[in-house]
């Protein structure tokens, strides 16, 4: 494989993405696309960056234009969108796109991204949640449907066409880093942010530069599937804060629950679902992935990777 195409190039994981790519594959050429302005990669011949929509006529422009060996989806659109029919629009009209234009087009394979959001975080979670989990994160949050039908979409696709496309969909938990800046990185590096007296959920988290080497080494290590990313280790969500020294305000869940707007309004903006993600835990088993990685695939621990929170970000989604 050397002609990669990479959508949602200006985010902060697809500029680490683009480093492994070229230090793997050192005369491949990359393709990236994003609806946000590229600020990265000038002066590079092996780098053709895009700004455009996501509309029909503008992936099948690209797709005319170049051949791909492997196609990169990392541009889901998170509820830091207001617009439900844009993320909606992009989220799956747009994936179903993309993926139906790579089959077409005869592309090897596909590395989609969902993410762990999809399990929910519910009072009866199982311990481990694995790849054969049911989504539920919409029984409580319909505005989390979008995100719960992208991944079924995909994940229905793959199956459906995996004698024809090899595809990987990923569902990663939090990745955080130093040009990661998220919905829960924004919480966890907020002072004076609320928490959950009565609760104190695990987390587990992957740092940014483990996340893109897993991305690259999908192309030749991982068959077609679904798969959990995360680490091995899990850490308290008060821990999380003390290593990042961050203080906190405990408040009965009860009382964070019903004074959800106003708390959004004075500390940070976030989606009312997170709220249930700092009460329960939603730990995700990373055994299928381990089995074809191996468990050195991850170089940060937990701690190690929230401290790389404290460098500047630049929006990632």
């Amino acid at each position: 494989m050397r002609n990669f195409l990479i959508i949602g190039i200006a985010g902060g994981l697809a500029q680490i993405l683009v480093k492994k790519l070229l230090a793997e594959y050192p005369d491949c050429n990359i393709v990236g696309i994003d609806s946000r302005y590229i600020p990265f990669f000038a002066g590079r011949d092996d780098i053709k960056t895009i700004r455009m929509k996501y509309t029909r006529n503008q992936f099948e422009k690209v797709f005319r234009e170049y051949v791909f060996d492997a196609v990169f989806h990392l541009a889901r659109m998170t509820h830091a969108s207001n617009n439900y029919e844009e993320r909606v629009s992009q989220n799956l009209i747009g994936t179903k796109r993309i993926l139906d234009l790579s089959k077409r087009n005869k592309v090897k394979k596909i590395i989609f991204f969902s993410t762990y959001h999809v399990y929910g975080a519910l009072h009866d979670n199982p311990m481990f949640l694995s790849e054969d989990s049911l989504p539920r994160a919409s029984i409580n949050h319909p505005e989390l449907r979008d995100v719960v039908e992208m991944d079924q979409l995909a994940t229905n696709w793959m199956w459906k066409n995996q004698n024809e496309i090899e595809t990987i969909v990923f569902r990663p938990c939090t990745i955080i880093g130093a040009k990661i800046k998220n919905t829960m990185t924004r919480y966890l590096t907020t002072p004076y942010a609320p928490v959950c007296a009565d609760f104190n959920p695990m987390f587990q988290f992957v740092h940014e530069e483990d996340m893109a080497l897993i991305c690259c080494h999908s192309l030749k290590k991982l068959p077609t599937g679904v798969y959990n990313v995360a680490g091995s280790d899990v850490i308290g969500l008060d821990r999380a804060r003390e290593v990042l020294e961050m203080p906190s305000i405990p408040i009965p869940s009860f009382v964070l629950h019903a004074s959800a707007k106003l708390t959004r309004a004075v500390f940070w903006r976030f989606p009312e679902y997170l709220i249930d993600y700092i009460q329960y835990s939603c730990i995700i088993d990373n055994n299928l992935l381990i089995q074809h990685l191996g468990e050195d695939i991850f170089e940060y621990r937990a701690k190690e990777a929230l401290l790389s929170c404290k460098g500047e970000s630049d929006e990632s989604r």
